[in-house]
């Protein structure tokens, strides 16, 4: 089964500066003016190695990012640890009205093709973000960030072992403009460690956050199979493991925003939506919002329909036996999701929105923020946005145990990991 292992971190030094003015978010949710705000801040920041090229970039930003990497090598702005290490990776932060701390820990974790069942994804991707990750990786050699993968841990001894093992103070610490605090402690202990792998060796992993990444690691380790005689660690990626049973973890909505439709008409969607959903229109945003979380709580299948002028219309799935009869070939889990319901009854057969179109998101763009989706319409940016419920944990897994994948960005799990605490340098 999953196969960890300890690796030589790449860190930066204290002549980098502090160490949270040089980590940064994912690099898939920075702008171009954050980038340059970061940069302008500490000009060691690890976004001038994980997104080197912005939009107006043409692809000789990879080797500038080589060339940056060899020169804060040289210059001991980052370094390799001098031991193989695992690093316990913990975040405290505030969500939904309350506080949560999740910790888990970073190791290698050798690669595996999604159909041996042992590493398993739940979304589809996009092409264009494994090109741009692909290129920086034959560039620089290295994993900058992290994929975020779960593990199930029913009797909770992995957990006590990294929990035993960080007990003192952390060897890095900042909180970030969010306010959520990371912390690393750097595990060299041979024992410790040796006790982490043997648990692990009979778990499946769960790709929570990082499909683009490890799908461009697998092209990776063939490339250098290919093309190499060293092979480094490419047969390994870098992840950061979390068990699923873990109370800290939050997992937020991806709302949709629907846009450039020449024909979009609300009568005429709600009265086709009728043969599906029990509609309830006209509410505002506050009654609508505590209809979606009533449905939520209830485990009925639900979304909220805003088409501006303070229109929030509330639709439950009437009957699930209709995604039975749509998606015949899907597994219970698939149909089950909010998104799946969404996506099939509405996007598809009501709005004609193919799958195609949503991947290459034509007529659809996805957000965390309600607010940013309901502007897009009240701006008349967008025809209508759907304000959709988290995916529960346990939804994800089984999804992913059933060999299936939900809709690209079904979910966003918060906090993202931060980038630049540690990285691995696949070559010596």
């Amino acid at each position: 089964m999953a196969e960890i292992k300890a690796f030589r971190g790449l860190r930066y030094t204290e002549k980098a500066g502090n160490i949270g003015d040089v980590c940064c978010p994912p690099y898939d949710i920075i702008s171009n003016e954050q980038r340059k705000a970061y940069l302008d801040k500490n000009p060691n920041n690890i976004i001038r190695l994980e997104l080197p090229k912005t939009a107006d970039e043409d692809d000789s930003a990879y080797g500038k990012a080589l060339s940056c990497l060899n020169s804060w090598l040289e210059g001991e702005i980052l370094k390799r640890d001098d031991k193989e290490g695992i690093y316990i990776y913990e975040m405290d932060f505030a969500a939904n009205g309350g506080s949560y701390s999740v910790k888990g820990y970073i190791s290698l974790v050798r690669l595996e093709e999604f159909s041996k069942g042992i590493i398993l994804p739940h979304e589809e991707t996009l092409s264009k973000a494994k090109t741009d990750r692909f290129n920086l990786m034959c560039a620089t050699g290295c994993n900058f960030s992290q994929i975020y993968s779960l593990y199930m841990d029913e009797d909770g001894g992995a957990y006590a072992i990294i929990d035993s093992a960080s007990k003192g103070e952390p060897d890095s610490i900042f909180t970030d403009a969010d306010g959520v605090t990371h912390k690393l402690w750097c595990v060299y202990d041979k024992e410790t460690q040796q006790k982490l792998i043997d648990k692990m060796a009979d778990k499946k992993l769960y790709i929570a956050d990082g499909h683009h990444r490890y799908e461009t690691a697998l092209n990776y380790k063939k490339f250098v199979a290919e093309n190499k005689t060293d092979l480094g660690t490419s047969e390994y990626v870098c992840m950061m493991l979390v068990n699923m049973e873990n109370p800290g973890l939050v997992v937020f909505p991806t709302h949709r925003i629907v846009r450039d439709l020449s024909d979009f008409n609300y009568d005429e969607v709600i009265e086709k939506c009728k043969d599906y959903f029990e509609i309830t229109p006209y509410l505002n945003r506050e009654k609508g919002e505590i209809g979606l979380a009533d449905s939520y709580k209830a485990g009925k299948k639900a979304f909220v329909l805003f088409n501006g002028d303070n229109n929030y219309t509330l639709l439950v799935l009437k009957d699930e036996e209709t995604m039975k009869k749509l998606m015949p070939d899907c597994s219970d889990a698939l149909r089950g999701l909010d998104v799946s319901v969404l996506h099939t009854l509405v996007l598809e057969r009501i709005f004609g929105i193919d799958k195609e179109n949503m991947a290459k998101q034509i007529n659809l763009t996805y957000t965390r923020s309600a607010d940013e989706a309901i502007a897009a319409v009240d701006g008349k940016r967008a025809n209508c946005c759907f304000l959709l419920n988290p995916t529960r944990v346990s939804e994800i897994r089984d999804v992913a145990l059933a060999g299936e994948k939900m809709p690209q960005k079904s979910t966003y799990f918060y906090p993202k990991l931060t980038t630049g605490l540690v990285m691995n340098k696949i070559f010596d």
